[in-house]
């Protein structure tokens, strides 16, 4: 029997052409992905508007769903718009008005040697009522260390794909920043400059200039970054696609961390255990409080994604 305490709402889940009881699903102990972490996955969200629910960029994030299979060399057993009626049907079936959406591509049970030959792929797609990623302090702003180890090099792979064996290392920053107190890590990249989090993208604001690395940087190209960048040239806000050194980190008058699970929380506090040998020294971002560029692409995003401004309803999926 699987509990669904940290999956609020979850009723059904989407397997291969079925709707099963969250807690009947099941994967066989020897399926490929399980044993080599060979996935994809998507993390999208819902929101309730005033027509109803809303899925946040559903034909991007399911667009992004078929590049990263193609770089784990998957062949999809759904097409795009099939995948996103899928999302849509898990939506209603579980009833809900805002949610956190998970398909998910795996190589299943079949063989267990590296190259899966004979191992099917497999759709699974889920969804549940997920609040704050970071907790109550996505609300005034989060403490985080920079971590010891640097992020995974742009020139190793494609920086679009969501691969799921890649999140281990996520996994493994996110435990040692909470094991040091931290509410979470921040990576350096092979070069030694700012990369991301282990799931979201960093901005940083500076003399009212909006700045953000790029996949050169080793970052996924994050959606919900995306959807920032043209938010804010919408909004008069400057922009730069810069590299961001620690020093710019530290000196920055406003950092904010920006993903589909995190939306938009900002950063308040860095300690920079990049080198844990070293003295750990611990930087006050700005006034120690969200700042008002952060604030305000706060306001604007949520009412974007909750269907009240319409310049931006082509981001938004009705489920009806």
């Amino acid at each position: 029997m699987f509990e669904t305490t940290y999956f609020p709402k979850a009723k059904k889940i989407w397997h291969m052409g079925e709707f099963l009881d969250w807690s009947d699903s099941m994967i066989h102990s020897q399926s490929h992905v399980i044993h080599y972490g060979n996935s994809v996955f998507e993390g999208i969200r819902a929101y309730k508007t005033s027509d109803g629910t809303a899925v946040f960029r559903l034909q991007d994030h399911i667009d992004r769903f078929f590049v990263s299979a193609e770089v784990l060399g998957m062949e999809v057993p759904f097409s795009n718009e099939e995948i996103i009626q899928i999302v849509i049907e898990v939506m209603k079936e579980n009833k809900l008005e805002s949610a956190y959406i998970r398909p998910l591509l795996f190589y299943s049970y079949g063989n267990l040697g590296l190259v899966p030959k004979a191992s099917p792929v497999e759709l699974v797609v889920s969804a549940w009522e997920w609040g704050a990623y970071l907790g109550e302090k996505a609300e005034t702003g989060v403490n985080v260390c920079i971590l010891p180890w640097k992020r995974i090099h742009h020139s190793q792979f494609n920086m679009k794909a969501k691969l799921g064996g890649l999140y281990t290392l996520s996994t493994i920053g996110g435990i040692y920043a909470r094991n040091k107190g931290y509410d979470e890590g921040l990576y350096l990249n092979i070069e030694g400059r700012v990369s991301e989090g282990p799931g979201e993208n960093l901005f940083i604001v500076k003399n009212g200039v909006l700045i953000t690395n790029d996949v050169t940087e080793s970052v996924l190209r994050g959606i919900t970054r995306e959807s920032i960048l043209t938010i804010a040239e919408d909004q008069g806000i400057s922009t730069s696609i810069n590299p961001i050194t620690k020093q710019d980190l530290f000196q920055a008058d406003e950092v904010f961390f920006c993903g589909t699970a995190v939306e938009i929380t900002s950063v308040v506090k860095v300690a920079d255990e990049s080198v844990p040998e070293e003295e750990r020294e611990e930087y006050t971002i700005g006034s120690g409080k969200k700042g008002p560029v952060t604030e305000r692409l706060t306001k604007i995003y949520h009412e974007i994604v909750c269907g009240k401004v319409p310049q931006y309803a082509s981001w938004l999926t009705d489920v009806k």
